[in-house]
């Protein structure tokens, strides 16, 4: 059974009525949900979409390590999430270029890090960092300014 299938029944089964587009993304496949009930199948930021990715991506890697990783969407959600995110990121950057200080990023899976982290990775100025977070799954992302190669030479 193909992702599609296998997420069409997922829904289905959650009582969802919904049309499923797919389309390659990056290393992974997407698959965009259309339902007349959006919030309801995203759930608090996100949080039940994640957990039917989850659920979906457990089901199709059963013992087979070559099928793609899946990406959920309904309506363009977390399209809109990632560049928000990759917003609050530089805005973030332009202030510790500005003051010179570390700045904290709210607690984050690894998906929104990777986003972060690739938003950052051409700044020349500003370094990232992931750290743990005490009693969590979840890491911060640290934002400080790069550190320069020192190129004074002892004599």
């Amino acid at each position: 059974m193909s992702a599609k299938d296998t997420l069409c029944q997922m829904l289905k089964t959650l009582g969802f009525e919904a049309t499923v587009t797919e389309q390659n993304y990056e290393d992974m496949l997407l698959l965009d949900i259309q339902t007349d009930e959006p919030n309801r199948l995203i759930g608090r930021q996100g949080q039940t979409l994640g957990e039917i990715q989850y659920l979906l991506n457990r089901i199709l890697h059963k013992g087979d390590d070559s099928v793609p990783r899946v990406m959920l969407d309904v309506g363009g959600y977390r399209r809109e999430a990632r560049e928000q995110l990759a917003k609050r990121a530089v805005e973030l950057a332009d202030k510790v270029r500005r003051f010179g200080d570390i700045m904290e990023m709210e607690p984050m899976n690894a998906y929104d890090r990777r986003i972060v982290h690739q938003a950052l990775k051409t700044d020349p100025d500003i370094e990232t960092h992931s750290v743990e977070v005490d009693g969590s799954d979840k890491k911060v992302i640290l934002l400080r300014p790069r550190r320069q190669a020192s190129t004074s030479t002892a004599t």
